[in-house]
């Protein structure tokens, strides 16, 4: 593909290359047209799942003639594959076009304040294989020392063709991570060390692979756009709640990062708490809150953190847990309702569907009781990605970067 070699974006002098930077607002020569028009077709069949090049044709405005010359590249080099043939309608049969799974590769890490998760996935978002650490608390040494040994470990078992078709390694992490350590009852000054680590270097020195950092929510708010509900909702605020919590948005289809790149960190949002005083957002609806809550009951909460998909029931402090982080989201969604009228907020976490979906059901109940009075209520979701959205969301980075067309990562370079 065209945009790998002649990348649309010049190097910015990070890597010693060129320190010529282009507009992206300015004008264009012929090969960057050319990378843009493979990025935008084939980002086109990734979210429609197939389509045929007269589909193409009509949706870009290219010729039919560029359309097929595209399309035969992008065939030629494994990245599209072709389906059966449509007939039965006048002319010739169509051909629709589809991803090949098996064309790119990416690893995706997500750093979380009990574990961190390695996965690498493939073209279409399918996560081929996943490890898991799990620790008191996050030490980049540690986290570095895994990232690392757990990509050797899956290299091992890929042939060369797999091996060459990895895009990078992409990292969601929380940021300011030292602000929690008496939250996850990190010893004095433990995780002071993070106010001064590049992560993303430390990694990257270690690596044969581009390494790509992402805030782990906002990683999480990408893969629910490209691999959840995004497609049915153009516009949508974002709850992920993990250890704490976190969020998107995404308007037009696009996630929406702010100047900072920290819009939609809905974890400081003020909300009445159980006792009807103020507090943070995610002072209620963290999965940190119900470690607490099952450590007063004398529950170990251990199970918590060993695999997000096999959670048990526990019982009453788990329905209190809910109950209270239900209605501290109803009030978020209003509060964000009123601000912008999303179509969706979306609702995912670091816990099993069942747990998720007593969750959107105690949400909803909520807002009935709050006032509604000029915000136009937008419909509470479940998300469809669930707890690896941060690691597929950080897998994603390396592939939109390379191959496909996202604004918030087109014009940033790896390291």
């Amino acid at each position: 593909m065209s945009s790998q070699i002649d990348d649309p974006v010049a190097a910015t002098g990070r890597q010693g290359g060129s320190s010529a930077v282009f507009d992206p607002a300015g004008g264009a020569n012929q090969i960057r047209v050319r990378a843009y028009n493979e990025r935008l077709v084939l980002s086109l069949v990734r979210l429609h799942g197939e389509l045929s090049k007269a589909e193409i044709a009509r949706r870009t405005g290219l010729s039919a003639q560029t359309v097929s010359v595209i399309m035969r590249a992008l065939e030629g080099e494994g990245l599209l594959l072709r389906g059966p043939a449509v007939r039965g309608r006048v002319g010739q049969p169509s051909i629709p076009m589809r991803l090949n799974p098996d064309a790119v590769l990416s690893f995706g890490v997500k750093i979380g304040r009990r574990s961190a998760d390695l996965v690498l996935m493939d073209f279409v978002g399918t996560i081929r294989q996943k490890l898991r650490q799990t620790y008191a608390y996050p030490q980049p040494e540690v986290i570095a020392d895994f990232v690392q040994s757990a990509i050797e470990a899956m290299e091992t078992g890929l042939d060369d063709r797999q091996r060459r078709s990895i895009a990078g390694v992409g990292i969601a992490a929380p940021f300011e991570l030292w602000n929690w350590a008496h939250e996850v009852g990190a010893p004095d000054g433990a995780m002071e060390c993070w106010r001064h680590v590049d992560l993303q270097h430390m990694i990257s020195q270690r690596l044969d692979h581009p390494v790509y950092l992402q805030n782990d929510a906002t990683a999480a708010c990408g893969a629910e756009l490209v691999f959840g509900v995004g497609p049915a909702y153009p516009d949508f605020v974002y709850f992920f709640i993990g250890s704490f919590l976190g969020g998107g948005v995404v308007i037009n289809s696009a996630v929406f990062s702010g100047r900072t790149g920290t819009a939609g960190a809905l974890g400081p949002l003020p909300v009445r708490g159980p006792k009807g005083e103020n507090r943070q957002l995610l002072e209620v609806a963290s999965i940190f809150v119900l470690e607490k809550m099952l450590r007063a009951e004398g529950i170990d909460p251990e199970p918590l953190w060993y695999s997000a998909d096999d959670w048990i029931d526990f019982g009453a402090p788990m329905t209190a847990w809910i109950n209270e982080a239900g209605k501290a989201l109803a009030q978020a969604v209003v509060a964000a309702a009123s601000v912008i009228d999303f179509s969706a907020a979306v609702i995912d976490g670091g816990f099993p569907a069942w747990v998720r979906k007593r969750l959107v059901e105690a949400t909803i109940q909520e807002t009935v009781r709050l006032d509604l009075q000029g915000v136009l209520l937008p419909e509470i979701v479940e998300g469809a990605v669930g707890p690896h959205a941060r690691a597929i969301g950080g897998a994603s980075l390396p592939i939109f970067s390379r191959y496909l067309i996202d604004t918030n990562v087109l014009f940033k370079d790896p390291i």
